[in-house]
């Protein structure tokens, strides 16, 4: 194998390293969002983890975290809590920093 070929595999494998280490981080950021979500909407055991488990499944529907937030703002809108998206953008980047933190150190 000449040297080109073994950079090349070299990148494609530390690529596909980082891609999975950034999705874990990020779901397990959506889960501890939607675990906070579900304490403001006064969610407790079976019910906060089934809405947690709910929210990551948002996640799926568009790139990004947009989903996330949409699906939280009109879930805390019917239950008649009120938080900014700024607040909630805010939040979900606390959580973020500690799902990153979870992960390096897990």
């Amino acid at each position: 194998m000449d040297s080109f070929s073994e950079r090349e595999k070299a990148f494609e494998a530390k690529f596909q390293h980082d891609e999975e280490l950034r999705f874990r981080v990020e779901a397990k950021a959506v889960k501890l969002f939607g675990t906070w979500a579900a304490t403001q909407l006064g969610l407790k055991g079976d019910e906060a983890e089934t809405y947690a488990a709910k929210v990551l499944d948002a996640d799926m529907a568009k790139a990004g975290i947009s989903d996330v937030m949409d699906k939280v703002q009109k879930d805390f809108g019917a239950a008649g809590k009120s938080f900014s998206d700024h607040q909630l953008q805010n939040e979900f980047t606390i959580h973020l920093t500690a799902a990153k933190k979870a992960v390096m150190e897990g």
